[in-house]
């Protein structure tokens, strides 16, 4: 695949948002259902997104905007996910849906708001390790597109009968 743009790559983060919004039709069993054997439930996985998105908006973009050191560092990923799967049982299949928006949100009018060159610029985070927007951007698209592709093959007609 050729490089994207900066445009493309904030079109293409931005594109499960209208996807996750049309999962709002699905009844509360099909959220509260695993995926597959072993695997997350819809909410447990939209839960999981949000959290990755919120933690690098909060401890990255906010810190770009602001002109101040960023406070990303490398979290145990599985202590990370533990505490998203445990947040997903505080809330409705709603408010799982407009906490995704939200975080989302706030990531791209911060990465529409900075220049390309903003963009691509290397930002030292807390553990010492380079950081771009565009490199998240990049690396969390196919994270976004593994997890579509779960929700898909789950909500596929006959897939959950």
């Amino acid at each position: 695949m050729a490089a994207a743009t900066n445009e493309q790559l904030v079109f293409e983060f931005r594109s499960l948002i209208p996807y996750i919004q049309s999962l709002n039709t699905l009844d509360e069993m099909h959220w509260e259902t695993p995926v597959a054997a072993g695997k997350w439930t819809l909410k447990e996985m939209l839960c999981h997104l949000t959290q990755w998105d919120k933690y690098f908006y909060e401890e990255a973009f906010a810190k770009i905007i602001k002109g101040q050191p960023l406070t990303l560092r490398q979290p145990n990923f599985d202590e990370f996910n533990a505490r998203a799967i445990e947040y997903a049982k505080s809330l409705t299949k709603q408010a799982a849906i407009g906490q995704f928006v939200l975080y989302r949100t706030k990531i791209l009018d911060a990465a529409t708001a900075l220049s390309d060159e903003e963009l691509v610029k290397e930002y030292i985070d807390g553990d010492g390790q380079k950081f771009s927007i565009r490199g998240y951007l990049e690396d969390f698209i196919p994270h976004d597109k593994h997890h579509k592709q779960q929700m898909e093959q789950y909500i596929r007609p006959g897939a959950t009968s």
